[in-house]
Parts: C-alpha cells; structure tokens; sequence
C-alpha cells in the first residue's frame, strides 16, 4: 500500500460460535497476529468457564456487564502501540504499566489487583517464569514465540523446536506435580517492593508460591549488614 493512503473502518463480522459482532470485535483483538482458533479457544473458553462458576450462560453475563468492565494490562512500549489501540477500540480499560510484565500476568490472577488480562510480548524467560506463578495461583496463559530475526530462529532449532507457530499453554511452559515459583523485589513494583536499605541493613519483600498446595507466602527479611561480611 503506497504511504499515505488508507482505507475506510472495517466492521467487524460475527463470530463463529455465537454469531455475535461484539464477540467477533473481541477475537480480533485477542487474535493480534496470531491464529483465529487459537483466540476462540481463548475467548470461548473463558466463557465456558464463566458459565461453570456463575451458573448463568457465560456470553450473557460478559454481555450484561459489558466489555468495557475489562481491566488489561499492557506494558508501555512502542511495539505495542497497535495492540493498545485494538484495546481502546473495543471498549475495554487499560493500564500501562513502565515494567514488569511478570507481575503484571500475576496480577490477572489475583482477586484484588482489578486486572483481568495480561497481553503483550515479551522474554522468553519471563513467560515461563509467569507460567509456573500461574501453576501455583490457577491462572491461565498462552503464548508463542516470536522471532527478531533469523538467528534466533537458528537458536531455537539449536534447542529441539521446530514448529515455530505453536501455541504453547502454561501447562506446556511449567510442568511437573509441584512448580514452585520465587520472587524478591529489587524495585518497587505492583507485586512487591523495592529493597529499603539503611545504616548498617536493609529490608526486602520475598513471595514463593507452591503449585501442589496452593500455597503462597510473603516473606519481609530484615538483613544485618553487620553480621553479613561482603553484603555491601
């Protein structure tokens, strides 16, 4: 398409499923670059869900409180500059956040952070550190990987993967029968705070979670200097 010319709204089309024209504006959203089915097993399984745990039919309910009451969090950056307008576009709130993209799909799964979504792209490492939080908290993820160029390409067959539009759950990223997952802040953040340091000590905030039991625990260290040689 020659630079500066551009093409009239396009409406959005029905789902598949409910044949619905909002519902259909929200797969493209959650679809991105990705798969069509991928985002309708997404959505409507979410709503599958919904319907599980509230007795009324799922599409019905997100319907009546409406879209817009979606919390998502994204990390304020320049490659998601299109995302973030999908988001506005079909009515639902956003925060952006400066850093912290694995607090921030923690945050999706806890009951008083107010966000319901996480979406973005971001490390390797950082999803998979997410997915075993999420065992251990009982959220939800997918993800896939997207390459920069052709090395990482080469770097990914170099560690056995070949199907490089697979989608992968958080079941695929952390496994076993008892994921643990550890976090210390370092600076301040929305899951835990920043390191206090003074005379002679500091004060850090740790969170470890246990995907077996379920359990998650919050640990304020208080660090004497003074009997830690080398701990400056």
């Amino acid at each position: 398409m020659p630079r500066g010319q551009f093409f009239g709204h396009r409406e959005a089309q029905p789902d598949s499923k409910y044949r619905d024209k909002l519902v259909g504006k929200f797969l493209n959203v959650l679809m991105g670059g990705g798969k069509k089915s991928t985002a309708e097993r997404v959505c409507y399984g979410a709503f599958d869900l919904i319907q599980e745990k509230t007795r009324p039919d799922g599409l019905a309910l997100v319907k009546r409180e409406g879209f817009e009451i979606a919390h998502l969090d994204v990390i304020d950056r320049p490659r998601h500059s299109e995302l973030i307008a999908k988001v506005r576009e079909a009515g639902a709130r956003i925060m952006l956040i400066g850093d912290g993209d694995v607090s921030g799909v923690i945050a999706t799964s806890t009951g008083d952070s107010g966000i319901d979504i996480y979406m973005g792209s971001g490390g390797a490492p950082e999803g998979v550190l997410a997915a075993a939080a999420l065992q251990c908290t009982g959220g939800q993820m997918l993800g896939r990987l997207i390459f920069r160029n052709d090395g990482e390409k080469v770097r990914a067959e170099r560690m056995g993967i070949s199907d490089f539009g697979r989608v992968y759950s958080h079941d695929d990223m952390a496994y076993g029968p008892n994921v643990m997952f550890a976090a210390t802040g370092v600076t301040d953040g929305a899951m835990l705070p920043g390191v206090r340091r003074y005379v002679g000590g500091a004060t850090t905030h740790s969170i470890i979670m246990r995907s077996k039991t379920g359990t998650i625990r919050r640990i304020e260290a208080t660090h004497n200097f003074t009997k830690k040689p080398g701990a400056y």
